[in-house]
């Protein structure tokens, strides 16, 4: 099948203030620059509106922490409480993936051999394929996103390479936890045609890794070394997208911007390191400046 390009990355937050606040944090640490918000307001509240959220671009990557708000703050809701069972830390609820033609993607993903769901009404925009088909991520495949900038001729993500404190040049790779490396292969290159791109060991998780070129995005499977390491916690019990890193101009630059404002480091700077995820919201979100064969930037 023709890759899709990624579209966005979401995660839930169960309290609707928190989320406010994770927002604020992308706004002034990454300079995450607000493409649209969904809100809920007596009109929309009328029309069944159930959560809010902001689609933030860090880069040319889209990030979207996702709350309950309106009809999704009661039990009744199942977008509500589908929320609300996603938002333990390092629980991330997916991946959103473009296409041209949603039909053709329907047949192709029915033939090999996935469930589809569609949301009442959202017959013609997208479906989904639950976590539990695909290593713990949750894939939505969409036509399009309304009021993508990115869609803009005259937009670029120069700005955060260029201009902003942390450099960032783009998403290196988006780590997803597996039981073995046998099951992504299987999953990610024989069903999905995803294609694999290389093979690394990476020491400061414990894990064996391979990637898999997804659209203009890498992959990378990530195998537990360690049985007691937070890679093996997050397997055992979380499952899905474990990490995102992004490459940087400058390491030390970027983590001396990053302890500047008051955050604590974990890893190593001269290889791979991030923001202690109990300061980013539950998120183990990475930078390094190092390339990686195969890989590439965004």
């Amino acid at each position: 099948m023709v890759a899709m390009p990624l579209v966005h990355i979401s995660w839930a937050i169960a309290d609707n203030e928190v989320r406010k606040a994770c927002d604020a944090f992308f706004i002034d640490v990454f300079g995450a620059e607000t493409a649209y918000e969904v809100l809920v307001s007596a009109e929309t509240e009328a029309m069944g509106l159930d959560r809010e959220e902001r689609l933030m671009l860090v880069g040319d990557t889209m990030l979207i922490p996702i709350a309950p708000a309106g009809r999704g703050a009661s039990a009744e809701s199942p977008i509500g409480e589908m929320l609300r069972r996603n938002s333990a830390p390092g629980r991330w609820l997916g991946i959103a993936l473009k296409t041209a033609d949603l039909s053709a993607a329907d047949a192709w993903m029915r033939s090999r051999g996935f469930k589809l769901h569609y949301d009442p009404g959202m017959e013609k925009h997208y479906f989904l394929i639950s976590r539990g088909q695909a290593v713990g991520v949750r894939i939505e495949v969409m036509v399009r996103l309304p009021r993508d900038p990115r869609l803009d001729p005259n937009w670029s993500p120069v700005r955060w390479r260029n201009s902003h404190p942390l450099g960032i040049e783009g998403l290196q790779s988006i780590g997803v936890s597996v039981p073995s490396l046998a099951e992504a292969r299987e999953l990610l290159a024989a069903k999905l045609d995803w294609p694999e791109i290389g093979t690394r060991t990476v020491p400061g998780d414990a894990a064996d890794c391979i990637a898999f070129a997804m659209g203009g995005t890498v992959i990378e499977a990530m195998q537990p070394r360690e049985p007691n390491s937070p890679l093996a916690h997050h397997v055992r019990h979380i499952k899905g997208i474990y990490c995102l890193t992004f490459k940087v101009r400058s390491a030390r630059a970027a983590a001396d911007y990053l302890r500047g404002k008051g955050l604590e480091l974990v890893g190593d700077v001269a290889d791979r390191f991030a923001i202690r995820p109990e300061q980013a919201f539950d998120r183990l979100i990475y930078f390094t400046e190092k390339d990686v064969a195969g890989y590439h930037a965004s």
